[in-house]
């Protein structure tokens, strides 16, 4: 049903959404948005900011979101598009895991968090994601795994003053991100079927607003995130060639 509304949203053009309220607490093919008849086709208007916001000294970086569920690849992704295509590659699951690592109090609350398969609280998120954007002299970032949430998305433009350039959503099955989770072997500490269950329910239930808000916005672009990796990544590298 998820993927279904997804879908939906993905494919018609952009309009108002009462979704820009909500917080974390009440909450397959390549498509680009079908613009209206008024508006510049999407991969236009995406080649603008990418040239005018990307290359300009004293502008902030060209910021894109990469959104998608546990397991549907969008890190293997992020690290391809930042080799082909000069991004920053900023993961905010990196950043929190970096914080548990590094044996604060906060790294502990971080840790007990992440166990019970619950959202970080978006002020404690935000300003790690901040804090890389601003240490990077990249022109060019991508923001893995983040917002997370409507809270999330609401926290980082208030903080920021700013919103995404573009937004990408990998779009996997939940049975395929399952198998995928359970089989890299990377001993880290959410990678258990009890864990995995609720990551992808929270998941199931506080993307969907985030997704639908950038529709509305005219920024969200649907990858289908199944098949080789190679096979994904060329629908990746064919919009971003299109910014290129």
């Amino acid at each position: 049903m998820l993927r279904r509304r997804l879908s939906s949203l993905l494919l018609r053009s952009p309009c108002s959404s009462s979704a820009a309220a909500s917080s974390c607490h009440h909450q397959q093919q390549h498509h680009l948005l079908l613009p209206t008849h008024a508006e510049k086709p999407p991969a236009l208007n995406l080649l603008r900011l990418f040239t005018s916001l990307a290359g300009t000294d004293g502008e902030r970086p060209f910021i894109a979101f990469v959104l998608g569920g546990p397991g549907s690849g969008k890190g293997t992704q992020c690290s391809r598009i930042a080799s082909d295509f000069g991004f920053s590659h900023v993961s905010a699951g990196d950043l929190l895991r970096n914080e548990i690592a590094a044996g604060t109090d906060q790294g502990e609350w971080i840790l007990e968090i992440i166990r019970e398969g619950r959202i970080v609280p978006s002020e404690i998120t935000v300003e790690l994601v901040r804090k890389a954007i601003e240490s990077s002299t990249a022109k060019r970032v991508l923001i893995d795994g983040f917002p997370r949430c409507e809270e999330n998305r609401i926290a980082f433009e208030k903080i920021t003053g700013t919103e995404p350039d573009l937004v990408l959503f990998f779009d996997c099955p939940e049975d395929e991100m399952v198998k995928r989770l359970l089989s890299r072997n990377q001993g880290r500490v959410d990678d258990n079927i009890e864990t995995i269950k609720k990551r992808l329910k929270v998941f199931e239930s506080l993307n969907l607003p985030v997704v639908e808000y950038y529709s509305s916005r005219g920024k969200a672009h649907k990858i289908k995130a199944t098949g080789t990796e190679d096979e994904i990544f060329e629908a990746v590298r064919k919009l971003f060639s299109s910014l290129r």
